[in-house]
């Protein structure tokens, strides 16, 4: 590899911003979503993105930013508790990072396979995946969310999604080289242009903004109600985030897990959503999107991702920017929606086949039945102030009965099965370019 430019040579700097870019679709839709200020995430996931390259000596080259796997725990908290009691109930979350980064320190990295091994994460994955799905269709119908309040024409509202979904889906499957990275950005582009030419952009949230401002942060309050119901919600994405590490460690072709250690990228991942919660941002990942950019140009040098970080948190303090995001009509976003819930329900089917869980077991059955029912029904447990609904109570379910149910499989006690999702992962995107 040719020597590393320095920090402040402009190709360190415009590949920085490219980084970001790759990640910005999902890193705005995802507060979008959620009733949070898309400023405040801009903000936090370049905070968040320094946070974790000190704690892991900037060695890894990767960003992160808003996590789709809190929307739907974000959204009833928001609904339940407030915004300043959910980023409490978050920031206590992110401690179940610190607390697993501290159990692999002790055990391993195969410790997470005590708790959560593929039968209990990919069931749990493709609950977050479906469970959002009357959402995304809700949205691309013209309603909000939940579909109680219609916000477009429905011909209007059809036609602008279904812009936004077959422009994503052309994007995701018949580009190569760069743009193949960034179908989620083009898809939002070419709806919100079809929006517009209807009509349905309302530009007064932009205009009545200063051109500079600081983002609305937002600080936390705890409530134990909220803490009960998001805690269980971060073993998901610890999962997720051992995939990503083990990705980009295939991609630079360094042992990441050893060097700095598992221990310390999930660390940096609950120290960046920790902060983010401090100030209303939603929760911290790595992004896969931004792993294949480092793929595609061959760039491993971490100083690219503060580039990409410090950019991040400039753009936030343009209010305007930030009301033109909120401008986007709901039919654009359900559009995109469509394809990305149904990506991680994908990904939670993919993590037991290449696991080969073997489904004809009436035990392993069980587990993903009732997990899947559980989340996707709706069903809500109750009682004195207690409530675990969704993920979280899927989380508790799956975990709890795979160590009582007798005739567990031995533990496996490396990252074998989660390697094979990403070296299949990898080969075909490797394939495409």
């Amino acid at each position: 590899m040719s020597a590393t430019p320095g920090f402040f040579a402009p190709r360190t700097v415009l590949v920085g911003a490219q980084m970001l870019f790759v990640a910005f679709g999902a890193l705005v839709l995802m507060p979008l979503l959620t009733g949070l200020d898309p400023s405040v995430a801009l903000f936090t996931a370049g905070v968040g993105t320094l946070l974790f390259q000190c704690i892991t000596g900037f060695s890894i080259p990767v960003f992160l930013a808003s996590s789709f796997v809190f929307i739907a725990p974000i959204s009833h908290g928001v609904q339940a508790w407030g915004l300043p009691a959910t980023m409490g109930a978050l920031m206590v979350a992110a401690v179940v990072y610190v607390v697993l980064a501290a159990l692999v320190r002790w055990r391993g990295p195969g410790f997470l396979h005590v708790l959560m091994p593929p039968v209990v994460t990919g069931p749990i994955i493709m609950v977050i995946g479906l469970s959002l799905a009357p959402t995304a269709v809700n949205m691309a119908m013209g309603m909000d969310g939940s579909g109680q309040e219609t916000l477009f024409p429905y011909g209007q509202a059809l036609t602008v999604s279904m812009v936004s979904l077959v422009t994503t889906l052309l994007v995701a499957t018949l580009a190569k080289g760069f743009f193949r990275l960034l179908p989620i950005m083009v898809g939002v582009l070419c709806g919100y242009l079809s929006a517009l030419m209807l009509g349905m952009v309302d530009f007064a949230v932009v205009t009545e903004r200063a051109w500079l401002a600081p983002p609305k942060f937002v600080l936390p309050t705890f409530e134990w109600q909220a803490i009960v119901f998001m805690v269980p919600v971060a073993l998901a994405p610890a999962i997720e985030h051992v995939g990503d590490v083990l990705a980009i460690s295939n991609v630079t072709g360094r042992d990441y897990v050893r060097k700095p250690g598992l221990h310390r990228t999930l660390l940096g991942d609950g120290v960046a959503s920790m902060g983010a919660a401090m100030v209303g941002g939603p929760p911290n990942t790595t992004y896969s999107e931004v792993t294949g950019a480092v793929m595609l140009t061959r760039v491993f040098d971490p100083r690219v991702m503060v580039w990409a970080a410090v950019f991040a948190i400039a753009l936030s303090f343009l209010s305007r920017f930030g009301g033109l995001l909120q401008s986007i009509p709901a039919p654009v976003m359900g559009g995109i929606l469509i394809l990305m819930f149904g990506s991680i329900a994908s990904v939670g089917m993919n993590t037991l086949i290449k696991a080969k869980v073997d489904l004809a077991r009436q035990r392993n059955l069980v587990i993903v039945a009732t997990t899947l029912v559980f989340g996707i029904g709706g069903m809500v447990i109750s009682g004195g102030g207690f409530t675990l609904q969704g993920i979280s109570l899927c989380g508790v379910l799956a975990v709890v009965l795979n160590l009582l149910l007798p005739g567990r499989d031995p533990v496996v006690t490396d990252l074998r099965q989660e390697q094979a999702v990403v070296d299949d992962l990898i080969e075909h995107t490797r394939s495409k370019d």
